[in-house]
């Protein structure tokens, strides 16, 4: 499949991920058009539309990039005006419960539904992220994008797969977050925040200075969306009976600075 041979990408949400997603595939040489009522792009490239109907008007595949706590409602609202046959892609942080819901309202439509996991912040790689994609629909929209370079791994698995390996790693890099802010404000504390800061560094490898900047300013600009992330890596947790006493308390960092934030 040539890049000419794809027609249209739609993308919903506008935000911090949706925004890099539509310019960087229209970029690529993708039609992109786009819909967030909430978020304005005024990227020239990627045209924005009011109306949802009209944003997936002839979409062969549609990204969801909004949020975890809105991903079925908005599926709900698009699939209708999807054709047969397209692909509609959840992005976002979810439950692999949540990605099942979804998936049986794309078959009820004959919508090829892919449930995609983005497995590292989309501010670095831009479209180019590393995605996993599960569900009927994940060769499809691999194939579909593989076109733009859009790195996806496709699992053998239904919608949900993708999704709990997800959650698995954000058990290891939300609760790294959590550890790295704990340590640096007892070192603050202590007066000995740059030795410590230093120390984390070292142990985490060549990048190690940036990937703690990233981890303590990423851990603090979003953490109530990560909360949210959590909080439903620790339901998976406990619904398999595993240990869970780590994500919980990363689940309580994550909600305290939440609502200092909140407070601000």
């Amino acid at each position: 499949m040539t890049a000419a041979s794809i027609t249209r990408i739609a993308v919903l949400g506008l935000g911090e991920a949706g925004r890099r997603y539509a310019s960087g595939l229209a970029v690529a040489g993708a039609e992109v058009r786009g819909f967030d009522p909430a978020h304005e792009l005024g990227a020239p490239e990627v045209a924005q539309f009011a109306d949802l109907g009209e944003a997936l008007e002839g979409a062969d595949v549609t990204l969801s990039l909004v949020s975890g706590r809105v991903a079925a409602s908005v599926a709900r609202d698009a699939l209708p005006h999807l054709r047969r046959g397209a692909v509609y892609a959840d992005l976002n942080t979810g439950s692999p419960e949540v990605k099942q819901r979804i998936a049986r309202l794309a078959a009820d439509r004959d919508v090829l539904m892919a449930d995609a996991a983005v497995l590292a912040p989309v501010v670095r790689a831009g479209h180019r992220t590393p995605m996993l994609a599960s569900g009927p629909g994940a060769r499809a929209l691999a194939d579909r994008l593989a076109p733009f370079e859009v790195p996806i791994e496709v699992l053998d698995g239904d919608a949900g797969e993708a999704a709990r390996l997800r959650l698995l790693r954000s058990v290891f890099m939300k609760g790294l977050g959590a550890l790295v802010i704990e340590s640096l404000d007892g070192a603050r504390a202590a007066g000995s925040e740059d030795w410590m800061r230093e120390q984390i560094a070292r142990e985490l490898g060549p990048d190690g200075d940036a990937l703690v900047r990233r981890l303590v300013d990423g851990t603090h600009r979003h953490a109530s969306r990560r909360a949210h992330e959590v909080r439903d890596a620790l339901a998976m947790l406990e619904s398999t009976g595993s240990s869970a006493d780590m994500t919980r308390a990363t689940l309580a960092w994550l909600e305290r600075l939440a609502a200092d934030d909140d407070a601000r």
